[in-house]
């Protein structure tokens, strides 16, 4: 997983070699790894404390089977979304950066973080502040937001850039409680948490593998945690990859550790009523072990795997793979023979019944769509919906979305990037819609050609008779859940005034997370720009937008 969702313009592989590669899966369940590190007592089950009310969406993956579906919303609807107008927008300074951090909805206030190192509470219908809590207020060193963040018992839960992770007083703003993850170098909290009973889940990746030659690479391993909700204490933590060792040196005397990598970058779903955490895994980034590009069952309470599969034989990738372009064996020695992949598993899993069997849905950067038997881990259908490019840029970046009867999954840089409707059950296509064509040639991204892109990074989301999507057009659009037309479409690259006195404009539509609706409005954060990809130039600052019924 490329940190901050980077994505390579290469030129497309040899589609046979690289299909084979994508598609190829070790064949086996693994169920005795033993990288499972229990420190503490086995929690019990929590109480259903402080759940979210009927029509919110309090975290990343909206509930903790990870449909990202609103079953509750009523009041947005295929008859009147056309109607959907801005009603408030927040600007953030110029020189804060790329928002990514999916908002979350519980009541009538929206939390969402900053590119400058903030978390804010904002009244979802107006924009008035309620109340915000500075990072820097807790450890050393340049911070921002970038998962989204959970509330839930009277909390919101969150991480940052630096491996930290903090329960705020979900009222007041005050900080609970915060603790280090991970003090790795470049370790970082992608992975928006999961709250369960009196559990946070949570999984920490890193940028580790962007320092460069001049960098010992790489000591950093993934890891899955389960944390005390009220007091921050760590229950248990399930480790993706050995612990790195010294093994040699790179070609300019650095020295050289691994394994390592194998990132967790997305939000878990878990299943309440057989109490496993499923999540996916990112490739290594020196040598080739452990779960790497994996999908993980683990038990809730002791942090043991249930199974683990590994989807893609070997992946071991970093920056200098790609870049500068076309890549130095010195530093990728998988380059050569094609497995220098980046397909990692970085979409957030998607848990649901079909055929009279519980499954688990993922999206990989390979371009393809695994669903898998919940309980043993067996394959039970695939679906390739991209021809797999190099450094995982055409594939299923963040999430997919699953609304009771269809599976909505979006790819990236695919020639266009395509938003498709799947049967479940059988992963049967039921409808495509590519990136409307006219996307890079109206609006605000018709002035810059060279830089616009028809993809989709964002993660897919979906409510009643609804599917919403957006672009690196830098255009939202709602499309209808049982054709793929789209129904309404808004250019977030224009300038607009925020609640807070300064103007912004939007870009691409953020990646890390997507669109979120509750209770008849639509939030989103815009202005995004994955290097190193050309971004759109743009005289003032990203926005965080909010949209409602005229």
């Amino acid at each position: 997983m490329t940190t901050r969702r980077r994505l390579p313009r290469l030129a497309v592989a040899s589609a046979a070699a690289m299909i084979t590669l994508c598609l190829a899966v070790t064949g086996t369940v693994t169920s005795t790894p033993a990288i499972a590190t229990p420190t503490g007592g086995t929690p019990t089950p929590g109480t259903s404390a402080g759940t979210p009310g009927r029509g919110d969406w309090p975290m990343w993956q909206q509930g903790p089977w990870g449909l990202r579906h609103n079953a509750a919303e009523r009041d947005i609807t295929p008859r009147n979304v056309a109607g959907l107008e801005l009603k408030w927008a927040f600007t953030y300074p110029k020189a804060a950066g790329n928002p990514r951090s999916q908002p979350a909805v519980v009541g009538d206030t929206v939390y969402f973080g900053s590119p400058e190192g903030k978390m804010y509470a904002k009244d979802a219908a107006t924009g008035a502040p309620k109340w915000e809590f500075d990072l820097a207020t807790v450890g050393q060193g340049e911070v921002k937001v970038q998962d989204g963040p959970a509330v839930a018992r009277g909390k919101v839960f969150f991480g940052d850039t630096r491996g930290y992770f903090y329960a705020l007083d979900q009222r007041t703003g005050r900080l609970a409680w915060s603790r280090r993850l991970d003090d790795t170098l470049s370790a970082e909290v992608t992975s928006s948490p999961l709250v369960h009973g009196d559990r946070v889940y949570v999984g920490v990746a890193s940028g580790e593998f962007t320092l460069g030659k001049d960098h010992d690479c790489c000591r950093f391993r993934g890891h899955l945690n389960a944390l005390d909700a009220d007091t921050g204490e760590q229950v248990w933590r399930f480790y993706t990859i050995p612990e790195p060792v010294q093994a040699g040196t790179w070609p300019n005397g650095r020295t050289r550790y691994a394994p390592s990598g194998g990132g967790v970058w997305s939000s878990p779903a878990i299943d309440p009523a057989t109490r496993t955490v499923y999540v996916g895994t990112g490739q290594n980034y020196t040598g080739s072990a452990g779960h790497y590009d994996s999908v993980l069952a683990i038990d809730a309470d002791t942090g043991r795997p249930r199974w683990t599969r590994k989807m893609t034989d070997v992946d071991t990738w970093r920056l200098e793979c790609f870049y500068p372009a076309p890549g130095d064996p010195g530093y990728c020695p998988n380059l050569p023979d094609g497995t220098a992949l980046d397909f990692d598993l970085g979409a957030a899993p998607n848990l649901f019944r079909a055929g009279g069997r519980a499954l688990i849905g993922i999206g990989q950067k390979s371009g393809v769509y695994h669903v898998l038997d919940a309980r043993t881990g067996r394959i039970v259908w695939q679906r390739a919906l991209a021809a797999p490019r190099p450094g995982g840029a055409s594939g299923i970046p963040w999430g997919s979305s699953h609304d009771g009867e269809r599976l909505y999954v979006a790819t990236n840089l695919a020639d266009p990037g395509t938003l498709f409707a799947l049967d479940p059950a059988t992963g049967r296509l039921l409808w495509k819609t590519p990136n409307p064509a006219d996307g890079c040639t109206t609006g605000g991204a018709a002035q810059y050609p060279d830089v616009c892109l028809l993809a989709h990074t964002p993660a897919v989301s979906s409510t009643p008779g609804l599917v919403w999507e957006g672009s690196t057009d830098g255009k939202i659009r709602a499309y209808s859940a049982e054709t793929g037309e789209v129904l309404w479409a808004y250019d977030t690259m224009q300038a607009v005034q925020g609640v807070n006195g300064l103007t912004g404009r939007g870009g691409q539509i953020a990646a890390g997370g997507g669109v979120v609706v509750a209770h008849g409005m639509l939030y989103v954060q815009s202005g995004y720009g994955p290097w190193p990809l050309p971004t759109y130039p743009n005289p003032y600052g990203a926005v965080f937008m909010a949209f409602g019924p005229r």
